[in-house]
């Protein structure tokens, strides 16, 4: 079960440096590497019998993380138009 979730998070952080141009693909990718992250996080959890309090943590900061992603995404397309990053440039 732990290499499914490597080859989760590789294939997250691979998506994520691949799909580059556009912001809502990215944040679909760091979602992706969030949950497998999450993944990992049970497993190693289940395996020591641990507590999992933690896990409310990260997913209440992952909620957030996500909420924000989408604001700014929002954002960028109310002010430009599209979420391009070509587009984006603090020559104004």
């Amino acid at each position: 079960m732990m290499m499914v979730v490597t080859v989760m998070f590789i294939s997250g952080c691979l998506s994520y440096s691949l799909k580059r141009k556009h912001l809502l693909s990215m944040l679909i990718s760091l979602e992706y590497i969030v949950i497998s992250l999450f993944f990992f996080l049970i497993l190693y959890l289940v395996n020591y019998n641990y507590e999992f309090f933690f896990t409310m943590i990260f997913l209440t900061f992952s909620v957030c993380e996500g909420a924000l992603g989408l604001g700014i995404l929002v954002m960028v397309v109310r002010t430009h138009g599209n979420d391009y990053f070509q587009s984006f440039t603090s020559l104004y």
